[in-house]
């Protein structure tokens, strides 16, 4: 159970670190953020990534051995890379018209799957 709330937090937690960091990519095509400067934006940004920062935690102290999780701290980091990757392939397809998907895109993907694969492979 563990396990599956440590993934289910990283999900989430990495929701919003890819709103954060490429959200406001998007603010230019909404009218109340003609105005905003520079500065505005990153502020912007870090109250949005301070929910990653909420569900990020808790996710890596639940999900560590040593705090009686299932996870390794670098089994931790693979899945976050491969969860981060996934979000972020979501998120830029339906936010961002323009980008596409790729073959090229897809192998590298699956073998990021791979390495998870490698990463737990005793």
């Amino acid at each position: 159970m563990k396990s599956l709330y440590t993934i289910i937090l990283l999900t989430l937690s990495n929701a919003f670190m890819t709103l954060a960091w490429y959200g406001h990519l998007k603010f230019k095509d909404m009218k109340w953020s003609e105005s905003l400067g520079l500065i505005s934006i990153i502020l912007i940004s870090w109250g949005i990534a301070l929910f990653e920062y909420i569900l990020q935690v808790p996710a890596n102290r639940i999900g560590f051995k040593e705090n009686g999780g299932p996870f390794s701290l670098v089994q931790l980091k693979v899945i976050q890379e491969v969860i981060t990757l996934s979000v972020f392939v979501i998120f830029s397809l339906v936010f961002f018209k323009t980008e596409t998907f790729r073959f090229n895109h897809l192998i590298a993907f699956v073998l990021l799957i791979l390495a998870v694969y490698f990463m737990f492979k005793k």
